[in-house]
């Protein structure tokens, strides 16, 4: 049996602005572990709301959503910013780098946050990363003096420093050229092939098809899985 790391069952969303709306309509799937898995629909589908809810910032729904195997729901709101800062990476479209701290500086960021280990071997632990993604020369630099592609390859680091089960990432790639886009895909394919999961928002079909699994959706429903 395949070990899930995320189970969604019948989550349903809906806004109340001032008409009710349902944004998204008894969702249910599965992600395993090393699964790499794609989210793709047109713009207002439902895609970005389910990734919230996904990745228990937004607490306010209908449904069942498991992690690791827990029920998230009841859960007191420190709870879970432990178990996203433990757990799970993001990275977005916009890289959130802090301007006024060095690369290395932004990659151990989440791993002082969780405070498990030492100051030292975190910051070993964040050398290591960038040097899995071939920036470890740009680590002493000020996040804002490197390029955009690089940007994007120092958020991955910093989602990678606390090994998370899952990879969460919304529209990773929109904002790069596609040399760039290329090469953050072949990183999340290499961590997939580790044993690294990641459920990938994304509106690029090119990349979308080359995941392992693609969830698409229309008008806040699952069409195909």
């Amino acid at each position: 049996m395949a070990e899930k790391i995320i189970e969604a069952s019948k989550i349903v969303k809906e806004f109340h602005d001032p008409v009710t709306v349902k944004v998204l309509k008894e969702v249910s799937f599965s992600v395993n572990k090393g699964e790499f898995v794609s989210i793709t629909g047109k713009s207002g589908c439902g895609k970005s709301t389910l990734l919230y809810i996904l990745s228990t910032m937004d607490t306010d729904y209908k449904g069942d959503l498991y992690f690791d195997g827990e029920l998230m729901r009841n859960k007191k709101h420190d709870e879970l910013a432990h178990i996203r800062n433990a757990k799970i990476g993001f990275v977005f479209q916009f890289h959130y780098l802090l301007p006024e701290f060095s690369v290395l500086k932004n990659v151990m960021l989440p791993g002082l946050k969780l405070a498990k280990l030492s100051t030292q071997e975190i910051e070993h632990n964040a050398m290591e990363k960038l040097r899995m993604l071939g920036i470890e020369d740009q680590a002493l630099k000020l996040a804002n003096q490197i390029s955009g592609g690089q940007k994007q390859r120092v958020a991955i680091a910093r989602s990678l420093i606390n090994n998370p089960l899952i990879i969460m990432g919304d529209e990773p790639t929109g904002n790069l050229d596609s040399k760039n886009s290329n090469i953050v895909f072949e990183i999340f394919k290499e961590l997939a092939a580790q044993g690294q999961s990641l459920l990938i928002v994304t509106h690029d079909q090119d990349f979308a098809d080359r995941t392992d699994r693609i969830i698409e959706m229309d008008d806040g429903k699952i069409i195909k899985q």
